[in-house]
């Protein structure tokens, strides 16, 4: 198959008709955009305080009601009545849903979790039980992973997996905590160890004699959803409910993670996508100093740099998820190995998934954190919705693996890879120390005479380089130690990630470009020169960071003055660039751009 390596972007260029943009969608996926809006608008949120209260039969209600609309087949195949629907609409649904705060939350564990262990990994028996169930929502599917005694180290749960004498059975015995959906589920994955050391999935029914669900936890945020635990006392499991082979339930733990990371951070876009439309209608009805507070420069900043990130990350995803579907629409869908080859072209992309997640979810977060802060005093009251979103939004940085083992992920599948020969990133970071060195790169740098695309084009490459150079010098002092260097790491993923999240952006402006002309573009250039010039200055802090935990005396001023070299730039004027972005998206009284 053609496909670009996952990764790659760190060392090729891409051009901006290779990508995914939001403003090329057909009108199917725009479709089921509206309709997953529509639902969420009409259906859900009027009933949210109903939700909050954890009247779960409203949620349950709601749940029918969106199966109806196939808000919750679209990743099941046709065959099983379902949508069978590429990943983009998936992913749309997903971003519209989310503005529902805890149904959203139900119906993403149940569409996610709760479904697609059973669509790549189910006997063809299994998928004719329970897909159409699920799709329907006459069933609400759960995932049972975390155990009260392991969470990110998921592989050293504790719940036992036995063959009874008759070898009809498997009795399972164990508790799951923290379990989404727990207390309306009808059926649930379940991971247990086969004979104390083989990890391995199953699916649980609720009506299985033994199976007992703990009291609702009291949380936090998404009060409206339900997690409990999920207690098994000798629960009779028939052989026919073993998902996937025995041993193995890593790889289904582990692909299905990848999707629900993408996804999660696709949620974390709509819910931003609100919290700013909030932010906006609020800041020019409230009245200070005899005029609206959207008119201080102090609230146009904070909306400019929702703007930003909302942008930055919405043009990751689905680049990412575009790159996903080009993959899977590459495979038969008869070949009788389709699931296993969806689930290794999803895997190819799983250091983007991971970079979508962390910074989708950090963005979320800090726009509830703003929504909060223009709202004042009116934004901690429960009168108001930015106090709820402000809770809800907590979660997603814990959910689908937390943003440290996330970030942890980012570097070390990289040098993994390359480790393998996958990626030639060894070779582009001696390259560059090689270039360095001999001054050819310096000529390269000093170009005169270019335009500011050019230059936003460069800062981009550079921006590559510094995240080869830092890698490359903590995989040459520390080799295989490196992964006891957390902090290392984390920083050196904050650097591939805002690398990725630029150029997304920057691509995305470019391919508006060639698409509606400089005039009706404009938005997306300054959207674009924003996220870059700013990466760049983030990603040059976090590289000194990161060297200085590297090396020490002169190797280090060495070092630092090479890294400098890649931050070589005239600065530019991102007061008044963002009182000119917020202006835009004021006067449009939401997140909204081409249309």
């Amino acid at each position: 198959m053609e496909y670009k390596k996952g990764g790659s972007f760190l060392i090729e260029q891409t051009k901006p008709e290779e990508i995914q943009i939001p403003e090329n969608f057909d009108s199917e996926m725009k479709m089921f955009a509206k309709t997953a809006r529509d639902f969420v608008d009409k259906e859900v949120n009027p009933l949210i305080d109903e939700i909050e209260k954890q009247n779960f039969e409203v949620l349950k209600d709601l749940m029918r009601k969106a199966g109806e609309k196939g808000l919750l087949m679209v990743d099941i195949p046709e065959k099983y009545e379902g949508m069978g629907l590429n990943k983009t609409s998936s992913t749309l649904v997903a971003e519209e849903i989310a503005r529902s705060g805890s149904f959203a939350v139900a119906q993403g564990a149940h569409t996610g979790i709760g479904t697609l262990p059973i669509v790549y990994f189910g006997t063809e028996d299994q998928k004719k039980k329970y897909l159409p169930k699920l799709g329907s929502g006459e069933w609400v599917g759960a995932y049972c992973l975390t155990e009260p005694n392991s969470g990110s180290d998921a592989l050293a749960a504790k719940t036992t997996a036995v063959l009874d004498e008759t070898g009809n059975y498997y009795i399972l015995n164990g508790t799951k905590q923290f379990i989404t959906n727990g207390g309306i589920a009808e059926s649930y994955i379940v991971f247990a160890q086969v004979d104390g050391d083989k990890f391995t999935g199953f699916i649980v029914d609720r009506s299985m004699e033994g199976l007992e669900i703990g009291p609702e936890e009291k949380k936090l945020g998404i009060k409206g959803s339900s997690t409990t635990q999920v207690i098994l006392n000798d629960v009779k499991v028939p052989k026919e409910n073993l998902l996937g082979e025995i041993g193995k339930g890593h790889l289904i733990a582990f692909n299905i993670l990848n999707i629900g990371r993408f996804k999660l951070g696709a949620a974390a876009i709509g819910a931003s996508k609100l919290a700013m439309e909030e932010s906006i209608k609020y800041a020019k009805q409230r009245f200070q100093f005899k005029m609206p507070i959207a008119a201080f420069g102090a609230i146009k900043e904070k909306i400019a740099n929702m703007a930003v990130k909302i942008y930055s990350a919405e043009s990751a995803t689905y680049r990412t998820v575009g790159l996903i579907d080009e993959i899977l629409e590459q495979i038969d869908e008869n070949d009788a190995e389709y699931n296993e080859r969806a689930l290794k072209g999803i895997e190819e992309y799983a250091v983007e998934c991971s970079v979508i997640k962390v910074y989708g979810s950090e963005v979320g977060d800090y726009c509830v954190d703003e929504n909060v802060q223009i709202h004042g005093g009116y934004g901690y009251s429960q009168e108001y919705p930015a106090e709820r979103h402000y809770r809800d939004s907590k979660i997603n940085l814990i959910f689908e693996g937390t943003n440290e083992i996330n970030r942890l992920l980012i570097p070390g599948m990289l040098l993994r890879r390359a480790m393998k020969g996958e990626l030639p990133l060894v070779q582009a970071a001696q390259k560059l120390v090689d270039d360095l060195l001999s001054g050819e790169l310096m000529m390269q740098m000093m170009a005169e005479d270019e335009t500011e695309i050019d230059t936003l084009k460069r800062i981009v490459e550079n921006a590559k380089k510094m995240c080869l150079f830092v890698t490359g010098a903590a995989a040459q002092k520390f080799g295989k130690k490196l992964i006891n260097e957390q902090e290392l790491l984390m920083r050196g993923a904050d650097m591939i990630s805002e690398t990725f999240v630029m150029e997304s952006a920057l691509l995305r402006a470019l391919a508006m470009l060639d698409k509606v002309g400089e005039k009706d573009a404009e938005i997306y250039l300054k959207l674009a020169k924003a996220a870059v010039y700013e990466g760049l200055e983030n990603i040059h802090f976090w590289g000194r960071q990161a060297l200085s935990a590297i090396e020490q005396g002169d190797m280090l001023r060495t070092q630092v003055t090479m890294l400098r070299k890649f931050t070589r730039f005239n600065p530019i004027d991102l007061i008044h660039l963002k009182r000119e972005i917020a202006d835009y998206f004021m006067d449009k009284e939401e997140y909204v751009l081409y249309i």
